[in-house]
C-alpha cells in the first residue's frame, strides 16, 4: 500500500469515529464526575423514586432521583414486578442461549403479538434499543427495503449515540450523511440529488427536543424519504395506547417506508426494545437477517415477562392518569424554572451551566441536598455547553420537586457561566 492510500485509509477511518480523541478530551472531566459521586452510582430503589445508596462516601444515604428514564414511574410497579417473577416460574429458566432464528420462548411470541395489536405494527422484540438499531440499520443499507437501490443514509447530527454508533458499518453499505439538527432544507436538498433517501433521527431527543414528524412526513410523501426514527424517549408518553411521540403522529399503516425504534424500559416501566414494522416483507428480512435474530438470543424470559405486564397497563385507564401525572410535574418544573425546553410537553429538562467542571460542583451541591441529577457535558452534548439533565417522571412527590426547583434557582446564578 502506498504513503497516499494508507493516508486514505486513515481519514476514512476516522470519518464516523474518533474514540481516542473524545478520552482525551473528556477524561479529566469523567475523573472528576466519578470523584464526586455523580456516576457509578450504587442503590437500591424503594418507594416512589427514592434511592437509598449502598457503595461509596454516601451509603446509606437516600436520594430523589432525577436520573431515571421511566416516565410514568411503572419501573416500581407492583404488577411490572410481578410479571417478571411469575414469567420466570412459569417457564422455569432466565434464558435460552440460542439464536432466534431457532428456538424461542412461546412468551415473546406473545408480547409481540400484544405489541403489534397496541401500536398498531408488526413489532418484533429486543433486548435493547441499541441491538435493534444494530439490526435494523445495515439492512435499510442494503437496499433490500427500497426496491433494491441503496439508500443515501442521512443522519441526524444529534441523532443518538445508539444510532450514531452503527455509521462505520452502515457506510459499508452505502453512503452516509450526517445534517444539521433538524435541517429539513438540508434533507429536502438531498432528496432531490439522490433517488432513494433514509433518514435516521430520534422521535424525543435524550437532552430535550423532537422530531419534525410534520415536516418528514411532506417530504416523504414528496420524495419518498425513508424514515427510521428511535423513540426511546417517546413511547408511552402520548397516544391512546401509549404507541409514542412518534407513533401516534404517523398514518394508520406504517406503510413499507418508515419504521420506529422504541423502548421498553423507559416510559414503558419493563426491559428491553422493539421494531414496529409496517410491512410483512419487513418482518421476514429482520427475523432472517437482522444480526440480533441470526447470532443473539432472545431478551431474557423475566424481561419478557415484565413487557406483558406492562402492555396490560397500557389497555387500561391507568396509563392516562399517568400521562397527566406527568403533564403536571412538568407544567410546574416549566413554571419555576426557565429552560430552553419550557413548554415543551416532554419530560427532559436541562439546565444549562457551560463550563464542565462547574456543572460538576453545579450537580454535586444538588447531590448533597438529597437530589441525583445527571451532570451531562461533552460528548453527551457539545463542549462548553454542560448543564443538568433532569428527567421528570409521574411518580414525583410534588413538594420534594417544587424543594429541587428552589434548590437550582438558587445555585444557578452560583455555577452559570453560559
Amino acid at each position: 500500500m502506498s504513503a497516499v492510500e494508507s493516508a486514505a485509509g486513515a481519514v476514512r477511518a476516522n470519518r464516523f469515529r474518533n474514540t481516542a480523541s473524545v478520552i482525551d478530551r473528556t477524561r479529566t472531566h469523567f475523573q472528576r464526575a466519578h470523584q464526586r459521586g455523580l456516576m457509578a452510582v450504587y442503590g437500591r430503589s424503594m418507594e416512589g423514586r427514592t434511592v437509598w445508596l449502598t457503595r461509596g462516601d454516601r451509603r446509606g444515604d437516600t436520594v430523589i432521583d432525577y436520573v431515571r428514564c421511566c416516565y410514568l414511574g411503572l419501573d416500581n410497579h407492583p404488577a411490572i414486578v410481578a410479571g417478571a417473577v411469575a414469567a420466570i416460574e412459569e417457564y422455569g429458566s432466565l434464558h435460552w442461549s440460542c439464536a432466534r432464528t431457532r428456538l424461542n420462548f412461546g412468551l415473546i411470541g406473545n408480547l409481540e403479538d400484544m405489541l403489534s395489536q397496541l401500536f398498531g405494527a408488526r413489532v418484533i422484540a429486543y433486548s435493547t434499543v441499541m441491538i435493534a438499531n444494530m439490526g435494523a440499520l445495515p439492512i435499510i443499507a442494503s437496499g433490500h427495503l427500497t426496491e433494491g437501490q441503496r439508500p443515501v443514509m442521512v443522519f441526524d447530527h444529534l441523532a443518538h449515540a445508539s444510532l450514531a454508533f452503527h455509521k462505520p458499518v452502515v457506510a459499508e453499505e452505502t453512503q452516509v450523511e450526517t445534517i444539521p439538527h433538524n435541517d429539513l432544507d438540508a434533507l429536502e436538498q438531498i432528496c432531490r440529488k439522490h433517488p432513494i433517501v433514509a433518514y435516521v433521527c430520534d422521535g424525543v431527543y435524550s437532552m430535550g427536543g423532537f422530531a419534525p414528524i410534520e415536516g418528514l412526513l411532506q417530504l416523504q410523501e414528496k420524495y419518498g424519504l425513508f424514515l427510521y426514527i428511535d423513540d426511546a424517549h417517546g413511547i408511552s408518553l402520548f397516544g391512546e395506547n401509549g404507541e409514542g411521540f412518534a407513533r401516534s403522529q404517523l398514518p394508520r399503516e406504517l406503510g413499507e417506508r418508515t419504521i420506529v425504534a422504541a423502548s421498553l424500559a423507559k416510559g414503558f416501566g419493563a426491559s428491553g426494545g422493539m421494531l414496529m414494522l409496517g410491512t410483512a416483507y419487513q418482518e421476514e428480512l429482520f427475523r432472517s437477517y437482522s444480526i440480533p435474530h441470526a447470532f443473539s438470543a432472545s431478551p431474557n424470559v423475566a424481561a419478557v415477562g415484565a413487557a406483558i405486564a406492562s402492555a396490560e397497563i397500557h389497555r387500561t385507564s391507568e396509563l392516562k392518569v399517568r400521562q397527566g401525572q406527568l403533564v403536571e410535574r412538568i407544567a410546574i418544573f416549566d413554571e419555576l424554572i426557565e429552560t430552553d425546553q419550557r413548554g415543551a410537553p416532554l419530560p427532559i429538562r436541562m439546565v444549562k451551566v457551560g463550563d464542565e467542571f462547574a456543572a460538576i460542583d453545579f450537580a454535586e451541591r444538588l447531590l448533597d441536598d438529597g437530589f441525583y441529577t445527571s451532570v451531562t457535558f461533552f460528548p453527551t452534548v457539545a463542549r462548553g455547553h454542560a448543564g443538568i439533565r433532569i428527567c421528570l417522571t409521574a411518580s414525583h412527590n410534588l413538594s420534594n420537586l417544587e424543594r429541587l426547583c428552589s434548590r437550582i434557582e438558587s445555585y444557578q446564578p452560583v455555577f452559570t457561566t453560559a
